[in-house]
């Protein structure tokens, strides 16, 4: 019978050290404290062939059940500072944004498309919309999804 994949959540202190070691590696790599995975284990205790056996297997519970991701496309006219107010917006508001994406320009008009996380938000999603929409130079803004 062939092995299928089952996910469990376990508390932390009954697993085996090395686990929690290649958790703390992937944060030194993903944070820019090590600059590559010979540092990021060495610093971690670890070897590199258990971080290597280990690393698409252990992942940090939150990393999967953190907070709602939102989709949002917008339509800018294409002046200077424009998409920086509304990231910036996007910040003031709470949400931590993800993606970025940006197409050319046509007849003075730019579609973007962003992906936030707003588990954060210090306002409500209606507010956060109202906000984004009084900014000068968004022509549209509309919700493509939220999960």
């Amino acid at each position: 019978m062939g092995e299928t994949s089952r996910f469990l959540l376990v508390d932390s202190r009954v697993l085996p050290e090395v686990f929690i070691k290649v958790l703390d590696a992937k944060m030194l790599l993903n944070t820019g404290k090590a600059q590559s995975v010979n540092e990021a284990t060495r610093l971690a205790g670890i070897s590199r062939s258990a971080f290597y056996k280990y690393k698409s297997c252990v992942h940090p519970f939150d990393e999967h059940t953190s907070g709602r991701i939102i989709t949002l496309s917008a339509m800018l006219r294409d002046e200077a500072g424009v998409l920086s107010q509304m990231t910036a917006e996007l910040y003031r508001c709470g949400a931590n944004i993800l993606t970025i994406n940006q197409s050319v320009p046509i007849s003075g008009v730019a579609p973007v498309s962003f992906a936030a996380r707003i588990d954060g938000l210090n306002v409500t999603l209606d507010n956060l919309l109202l906000s984004l929409r009084k900014i000068d130079g968004v022509r549209e803004i509309d919700v493509v999804s939220c999960e």
